[in-house]
């Protein structure tokens, strides 16, 4: 699919020292503790309402705020990459993430405690924003599949060991630990300052704040709405995302050129991204669940049936970059959504028998995971001319945000309903999670009928984007 675009666009050569090992590695360093800042304290959320005397839905913010500002950010610090050098983006994220994160160690309010999780958040969004953007900018096309295969193993490492590492701190020294974890992340600063070349602020367009803002609270509007069921947000994020097309057409110089979505690769790409995202991270919601629920298992029993799918995952991750760097992306994609429909599959089949025999199932899902995350990467990222890479993956990233919330909101509330008859695929007790885990494989098997119907087998020459 990207092959004719990556001879178009192809990145010049940023030096030895950006393109090596040292680089990848120390990235990885860095999104080990994003990704795991965002789910350690998941497991400390009862812990920190008995401790402020929250409710449920109160003490949620400390997640639902953090994921909506974590999602904003990531699309902001995209545009700025494509204006700003990288290396001072990434330096004023991660001493803000660090900031934030010794703040939270001292908060003594439930107030400031959200204030810390917000400003974390702002600082950590430019971790997937520049991480993602860091090889299709510095790294040649044929190395590209590699490089993001290695970043999605850190991702499954890192959401695997996430909860365990949580639960261990929270039980042992207290939720507020959980913010020194992240003060390591700037460590690596000085390496990555050293191996990232220099850059010079890009003249030409100024970034649209007002676009940008109407286009932030319309997105995180809807967020809101989705995961609280609140038409009152959904109108609010309506109005604000009208007002957003109408100063994108009047603006010279608008946030988001609409004319992007004119990109079939790009846009199909987005699709197959959505859909892929949306059944992984249903699975990623719906098992802890199941195993609490159907199995009554203590939270250090579910992460260790679930630790073993992340671990593998992220050993095979970068096998996932290179099939798509030397068979494509496509291809890959096809091996990814087979692993996916299949693993799914199994989960409906044996759900309501030991959760052993489940853990066996589940590597197939996180495999899959880390194969989708680097052969979408690759081809989205492909498709874009390069003035407008970093938009361009601000809004990839944004929409993968988008549907684990969408996913989370319409799962969650699935499985409140009696569907267990529709589990026609069980071999034991039929329940409701296997008939939503077979709705999901059958989703899985829809999004790869998209792939062969839509992506291009060969793309074509992206024209530079005028303004």
């Amino acid at each position: 699919m990207e092959r004719e675009n990556n001879r178009t666009n192809r990145p010049p050569t940023a030096g030895g020292a950006a393109a090596s090992g040292r680089l990848v590695t120390a990235l990885c360093f860095v999104l080990f503790f994003s990704v795991m800042n965002a789910t350690m304290f998941n497991v400390a959320l009862p812990d920190i309402a008995a401790d402020f005397s929250l409710s449920p839905s109160a003490v949620s913010w400390i997640v639902t705020g953090y994921s909506v500002i974590y999602a904003l950010g990531s699309l902001l610090f995209g545009k700025l990459a494509d204006k700003y050098p990288l290396k001072r983006l990434i330096t004023i994220g991660l001493l803000l993430f660090a900031a934030a994160s010794a703040f939270g160690f001292f908060a003594n309010s439930y107030a400031l405690v959200l204030i810390a999780r917000f400003v974390q958040a702002a600082g950590a969004s430019c971790v997937p924003a520049l991480v993602m953007l860091i090889p299709v900018r510095f790294f040649q096309p044929e190395q590209r599949g590699k490089v993001m295969g290695v970043i999605a193993s850190t991702i499954a490492f890192s959401s695997g060991l996430g909860p365990i590492i949580g639960g261990f701190i929270a039980g042992h020294l207290g939720w507020n630990y959980l913010f020194l974890i992240s003060l390591a992340a700037p460590v690596v600063l000085p390496l990555i300052r050293r191996s990232l070349p220099e850059e010079q602020v890009r003249s030409g367009e100024k970034v649209d704040l007002v676009g940008a803002a109407l286009l932030g609270g319309g997105v995180a509007a809807f967020m809101l709405a989705v995961t609280q069921f609140s038409a009152l947000w959904l109108l609010g994020s309506v109005v604000l995302t009208a007002l957003f097309l109408w100063r994108t057409g009047k603006s010279p110089n608008p946030f988001i050129q609409l004319r992007l979505f004119y990109i079939s690769g790009f846009v199909n790409g987005l699709v197959v991204s959505f859909t892929g995202f949306f059944t992984v991270f249903g699975v990623f919601l719906l098992t802890p669940i199941m195993l609490k629920g159907l199995y009554n298992l203590d939270a250090q029993t579910i992460g260790f049936v679930l630790f073993p799918a992340a671990m593998l995952a992220a050993l095979l991750g970068r096998v996932g970059g290179q099939l798509a760097d030397r068979r494509g992306s496509k291809y890959t994609l096809y091996v990814a959504l087979t692993m996916l429909a299949f693993g799914l599959l199994c989960l409906s089949a044996v759900n309501g028998l030991s959760p052993w025999i489940i853990a066996c199932a589940l590597p197939f899902v996180n495999v899959a995971f880390t194969f989708m995350q680097a052969s979408l990467a690759k081809a989205v990222s492909s498709s874009l001319p390069r003035e407008q890479t970093g938009i361009g993956m601000g809004v990839y990233n944004l929409v993968n945000f988008l549907a684990g919330a969408i996913s989370g909101s319409v799962l969650t509330k699935a499985i409140e309903f009696d569907a267990s008859s529709l589990n026609f695929t069980s071999l034991g007790q039929p329940t409701t999670f296997g008939a939503v885990y077979f709705v999901l494989g059958l989703l899985a098997l829809a999004d790869m009928l998209w792939v062969f119907w839509k992506l291009e087998r060969k793309a074509v020459a992206v024209p530079t984007m005028g303004k």
